[in-house]
C-alpha cells in the first residue's frame, strides 16, 4: 500500500537543488527512491480514473480541443478550478493521492486544498506553454510537483523571452529533467514571470504520472 512504502521514506536525508534565475524560483529533489516509487506508480495505475467528455477538454484561442493528455482534480470540498476557459470539479480525496498531499505536508510543512492530476500515457502526450497564475490559486504559495514513471523535460522560458522584436530578452530556457518520484517546487513570482511546458518526445513510450498540487484563494461565503 502506498502509506507503507511512503513510510519507507528518509526525509532527513533530503537535499534540496535550488534554481534561480530573473524571478526563477525553484526547489528539486528526489526524495522517493525507485522501489518505493515503482510501487506507489503502480498503485497509481490500478486506482486513478480521469475525466472524460467535456472536462476532458481545453480551449485554446476561442476553439475547443481533446486534452493531449489524461487529467483529473481532486480537492477538499466545494472547491472548483478554472483554466484556459475550462472550470474542473475537485473530486472526493482518494486516500492514495491524500497521502501524497500528506507526504508533501511533511516534506514543507503546507497543506494543499487541490490537485490536478495529469497522466502522459507516452511521449506524444504533452503539455503547451503556460502560466499557473489564475486568480483561484494563493500567489503566496509554491505549486508542488510529484512525478512518477517515465523522465520527461519540464521546459521553463521566461515571458520577456517570448516577445517578438526588440521587445525579446535574451533569457534562456531552464529545463529540468523530472524524474522518477520527484518534487518540484515552483515558489514565487516564478509563475508570474515564467511560462512552462513538457513537450512532446515522440521516442518515450512509458507513461508519466504528475501532481501538481496548489493553495487556493480561501473564499469568503456569506
Amino acid at each position: 500500500m502506498m502509506s507503507d512504502n511512503l513510510k519507507k521514506v528518509d526525509l532527513s536525508c533530503i537535499s534540496w537543488k535550488v534554481i534561480k534565475n530573473d524571478g526563477l524560483d525553484l526547489e528539486y529533489t528526489v526524495p522517493i527512491p525507485r522501489s518505493v516509487a515503482d510501487g506507489i506508480l503502480m498503485e497509481l495505475e490500478e486506482t486513478l480514473c480521469f475525466f472524460t467528455g467535456d472536462l476532458a477538454k481545453i480551449k485554446v484561442f476561442g476553439k475547443i480541443y481533446p486534452l493531449p493528455r489524461q487529467q483529473v482534480a481532486y480537492g477538499d470540498p466545494g472547491i472548483t478550478y478554472t483554466y484556459s476557459g475550462i472550470t474542473v470539479p475537485a473530486l472526493p480525496w482518494p486516500k492514495p493521492v491524500l497521502m501524497l498531499r500528506d507526504f508533501l505536508f511533511t516534506l514543507k510543512g503546507i497543506k494543499y486544498e487541490f490537485v490536478l492530476v495529469n497522466k502522459y500515457r507516452n511521449g506524444n502526450d504533452h503539455m503547451g506553454e503556460h502560466r499557473d497564475n489564475e486568480p483561484d490559486l494563493d500567489p503566496k504559495y509554491p505549486i508542488a510537483s510529484i512525478s512518477f514513471g517515465e523522465e520527461r523535460p519540464f521546459v521553463l522560458k521566461h515571458k520577456d523571452a517570448r516577445k517578438p522584436g526588440p521587445l525579446k530578452k535574451n533569457i534562456s530556457p531552464v529545463i529540468i529533467k523530472l524524474e522518477h518520484g520527484s518534487v518540484l517546487l515552483m515558489n514565487p513570482p516564478t509563475n508570474d514571470l515564467w511560462y512552462h511546458s513538457l513537450p512532446t518526445r515522440k521516442r518515450i513510450k512509458g507513461a508519466r504520472i504528475n501532481f501538481t498540487f496548489r493553495k487556493m484563494v480561501q473564499k469568503n461565503i456569506f
